[in-house]
């Protein structure tokens, strides 16, 4: 199976959330189960029926987190000697030409992307425009309202 790039933020991230759901969520889940299997026909008894939607929701976060971890290739930026081009985990500031705004964002895995903190997917259009840029250089991204140009001012390892 393919590697899947990761920081290790992101990893912790996903660590927590597999802990959780394997000490909180899925002993509650159970416990609900149990509490309405005493309400008697099972057939019609709406409270079963979603406790076990429930379960088998966690069950399936749970396999995919557990896969995700699996073949994870965790990557620390800060171990890596900064030669000023733009990799997976840099830290970038971008001038946008067109409307002279700047803007400064994280290059992270698919599951650590948050657009409203900065976090880029390495696979979004502006990432693979990035990667192997240094600073000066100007990116060109296809965006659904046209081309959208952007020089990098500035690029960080942390």
């Amino acid at each position: 199976m393919n590697q899947i790039p990761m920081t290790e933020h992101g990893a912790e991230m996903l660590r927590t959330e597999l802990k959780r759901l394997k000490t909180e969520d899925r002993p509650r889940i159970i416990q609900a189960i149990s509490d309405a299997r005493e309400h008697g026909d099972l057939k019609e008894n709406a409270e079963y029926h979603a406790a076990r939607e429930q379960q088998g929701f966690c069950e399936g976060r749970i396999q995919e987190i557990e896969a995700k971890l699996s073949n994870a290739q965790i990557i620390d930026v800060t171990k890596i000697p900064n030669n000023g081009k733009i990799i997976f985990g840099s830290t970038v500031t971008l001038f946008n030409t067109s409307n002279d705004n700047e803007v400064t964002y994280r290059i992270v895995g698919d599951d650590e992307a948050n657009i409203k903190s900065n976090l880029i997917s390495v696979n979004s259009p502006i990432s693979r425009a990035l990667i192997g840029k240094v600073v000066d250089d100007v990116a060109v991204v296809a965006t659904p309202n046209g081309e959208v140009e952007y020089e990098v001012v500035k690029v960080e390892y942390k």
